[in-house]
This record gives structure tokens, C-alpha cells and sequence, in this order.
């Protein structure tokens, strides 16, 4: 991470922290470091939602879980405890809402780390949003057919290689880094929304499955490893030829773009 960036992410978790904890009311301050866990059964559910929402933090993701959920959450701000839900076929993880009823204290040595393990055979939606940090989401092995990501400021890296299932995927980026492995064999089209910020983007990319990747605006360089420009396009050797495509609308921010094929 360059020295822009950790300026930006410390910035953005300064605020985000005091958005979540609000500017009026009691004083909360960083207490003792706790790490708990936590699980949700997996009953009778046949698809679910996954909707999760962290302020700031580190946040991992990924399959192996025998029941719907598994988790793990270490935190040092009792306040902030994460909320844990399951009603309607829609599973919630998210920073409790403060707003007004607490203020921030202090935030050295601030600690908050969730590592959430999903089901891998139950078909899911997912929407992830976090304001500032960093997430390492490792989701190929689930039965992804959506995914949300909105990131404010962070490092992100999404390992979607070998999510056969997955049709959509849309990204909103702020500051820092996305790196996204799309890497393996793909059962159905992919259409893909990508909206930068301030930070780099890395596209990891199949050579065998057809690719096209339409990249607008920004003012940073576009590196498109093995791919061949069609118009403003860019396409693999393999689009129009194979029975699947991967379709990226990217609009570009103040960064660079790297399109890699492997």
C-alpha cells in the first residue's frame, strides 16, 4: 500500500468510525480485545441473501462451512459488537448503528476482524460493503450467483475462480486496490459492472473462455496483458469462439487498469 493510499484509508476510517458511532452522546473508547464466535444453522433453506456491512475493518469471507454460517469476530470496542440475523431466506452480518447514541472516544489500537465462513452448496445472492479496510474474499467454492461489492477505501481481493454459477457481478471502488481472479471454467455468461475510484484495478482473466472488456473514462493507463483491442474494446483470442462470455462495463477512475490473462 503506498503512502497516498494509507493516508486516504485512515481518513476514510476516521470518518467512517465517527459516522457509525456519531458526533453527540456518550464517549466509548477501545476496550479489551475479545474474540467470539458465532453460527446459523442451515435448516431448510434452499437460497439465500447474504447481506454484509462493515464500517471499517478487515474483513475475510470465504466457503467450508457445514451449516450456513460460521463465524468469528474480534473486536475491541464493545459498542460495536457485530449483529448477526437470519429471517426470511436473507442472512445479515453487519456494525451495529450507533448513530447518536455514542461518540468516539479513541481510536488507537482500534481492532475489528470478522472471519465469516458460508455454506458452499446452498445457491446465494451476496452484497458486500465496507467503508474502510481490507477484504480478502475467497468465494470460487460457493454457489455465487450475484455479487455486490462497494468498497470506500482498502485493499480488496475477490477470488471468484471456479464460480461456474455466478451471472452477475458489480463493483463499486473508492481508494486503494481490487484485484479479481475470474480465472477457470465458467458454466454461464458473466456480465459485469466495475466502477473505479482512486487505487488500482487488476482483472485476473481466463484464456480459454471468450472475454470483452469495455473500459470508459479514468485518467490512469489500461495494461491489457494478452488481450487485442477490437474498436475500444478488448477481447481474448477466445471471444466469439467459445459457448461462454465474460462481459466487463469498467468505468475507470483515477488509477490504472490491468487486464491480465492467464
Amino acid at each position: 500500500m503506498n503512502g497516498r493510499t494509507k493516508v486516504l484509508l485512515l481518513l476514510a476510517i476516521v470518518a467512517l468510525l465517527l459516522a457509525v458511532t456519531g458526533c453527540v452522546g456518550r464517549r466509548i473508547r477501545v476496550g479489551k480485545l475479545r474474540t467470539e464466535s458465532e453460527s446459523v444453522a442451515l435448516g431448510d433453506a434452499e437460497a439465500v441473501r447474504v447481506e454484509i456491512n462493515m464500517g471499517a475493518g478487515e474483513l475475510d469471507v470465504a466457503g467450508g462451512a457445514d451449516g450456513l454460517l460460521e463465524a468469528d469476530f474480534t473486536y475491541n470496542v464493545a459498542e460495536l459488537k457485530p449483529e448477526v440475523k437470519h429471517s426470511g431466506g436473507t442472512l445479515t452480518v453487519q456494525t451495529p448503528d450507533l448513530e447518536g447514541r455514542a461518540s468516539l472516544w479513541d481510536i488507537d489500537d482500534y481492532r475489528y476482524e470478522w472471519d465469516l465462513r458460508l455454506n458452499d452448496d446452498v445457491p446465494m445472492e451476496m452484497s458486500v460493503e465496507v467503508g474502510a479496510g481490507n477484504m480478502d474474499l475467497e468465494l470460487g467454492s460457493l454457489a455465487l450467483t450475484r455479487l455486490d461489492v462497494d468498497t470506500g477505501a482498502g485493499n480488496v481481493t475477490v477470488d471468484l475462480s471456479g464460480a461456474s454459477f455466478l451471472t452477475r457481478l458489480n463493483i463499486d471502488i473508492g481508494a486503494g486496490s481490487v484485484t479479481v481472479d475470474l480465472t477457470g471454467n465458467w458454466r454461464h455468461d458473466l456480465d459485469a459492472d466495475i466502477r473505479g475510484g482512486v487505487g488500482e484495478l487488476t482483472l485476473r482473466l481466463p484464456r480459454d473462455v471468450g472475454v470483452r472488456v469495455e473500459v470508459e473514462g479514468g485518467l490512469g493507463k489500461v495494461n491489457a496483458s494478452g488481450l487485442k483491442k477490437d474498436g475500444d474494446d478488448y477481447v481474448n483470442d477466445a471471444y466469439g469462439e467459445s459457448e461462454v462470455t465474460l462481459r466487463f462495463d469498467i468505468q475507470g477512475g483515477v488509477g490504472n487498469v490491468n487486464l491480465k490473462l492467464e
